[in-house]
């Protein structure tokens, strides 16, 4: 019914696979206590190209849409006596932790708080952000696990998906309602404060103190994307640049009247400040360039 239906709608079913029953999610969970639990602590923010899943649980579906149950989840895990606490404290610390933590901010700030948007964000979504046509590798990676599996992990969703999103401008409610219609995991209540206010910084600080704003090298360190990839994460400007690095100091340079105080980001705007005016105004027209390329 899906293909012939929505045959021109994003995703792949040809290898269907997500835990649908009862019995199937309680399967998943075993398979993630068992075999990638007790490296998932040293892993979590890890990426790596073509690797989708990596030791993530992906038990975000079966939680949300009730085949599994919080409570259950965290005694599975804390049974594994192999799994050391880096493992156990990350993991359940999304559980218990996070995972309540933004279910307190939907019920407490909606319906008010779906149209927040403290930084005044105008842009659509890409265009590419359906397709994964794209040359910057990371994207297209995340993007290509988006469409495959209808899931993402954590990092792929905030610090690639969420954070070119963020340098960019789009509307935090548009990345909000992508969210909706590419990840099988998402339902209004946990996709909202994690999109609109976590990753897109559109509540103005409810959810976190400062924006998760990062260049191109974070993405370097945390993963091998950058490697294969024509864009170099150094460069801010000239054909090599990483569009990532020139919008980051371009979203610096912008907020700045809005952030520059901020103690958490004084380091970034001090290395801003290194930055002379010709260097800023050839930011500025690059950046501009990109927003009207993707948009």
């Amino acid at each position: 019914m899906v293909e012939k239906r929505f045959a021109d709608s994003p995703g792949k079913i040809g290898d269907f696979d997500l835990p649908v029953t009862r019995e199937q999610a309680l399967a998943q969970l075993d398979d993630f206590v068992s075999e990638r639990l007790p490296l998932f602590g040293t892993y979590q923010d890890a990426m790596r190209s073509g690797e989708p899943f990596l030791f993530h649980s992906v038990l975000s579906g079966p939680l949300n849409l009730h085949r599994l149950r919080p409570l259950e989840v965290v005694e599975a895990a804390l049974r594994n006596e192999s799994a050391p606490l880096n493992a156990l404290e990350g993991f359940t610390r999304q559980i218990i932790g996070w995972r309540e933590f933004v279910r307190g901010i939907y019920w407490q700030r909606m319906p008010h708080y779906a149209e927040e948007n403290a930084l005044d964000a105008d842009l659509p979504m890409p265009r590419f952000y359906w397709t994964g046509h794209t040359d910057m590798r990371c994207l297209a990676d995340a993007i290509g696990h988006t469409i495959d599996h209808a899931y993402a992990h954590h990092i792929e969703r905030l610090m690639v998906l969420g954070l070119f999103a963020l340098l960019l401008g789009v509307r935090p409610y548009d990345v909000h309602r992508w969210h909706m219609s590419m990840f099988w995991d998402a339902i209004d209540w946990v996709s909202l404060p994690n999109t609109l206010g976590m990753s897109q910084h559109g509540d103005g600080g409810i959810v976190g103190t400062k924006p998760y704003a990062a260049s191109g090298n974070y993405i370097n360190r945390m993963s091998d994307h950058c490697r294969h990839c024509r864009f170099d994460p150094k460069l801010s400007v000239g054909e090599d640049a990483c569009p990532f690095t020139t919008l980051y100091w371009n979203f610096l340079d912008k907020h700045r009247r809005r952030f520059a105080s901020n103690v958490r980001m004084k380091n970034q705007y001090s290395n801003l400040a290194r930055k002379d005016g010709a260097e800023l105004r050839a930011i500025r027209r690059q950046a501009a360039t990109i927003v009207e390329s993707v948009t």
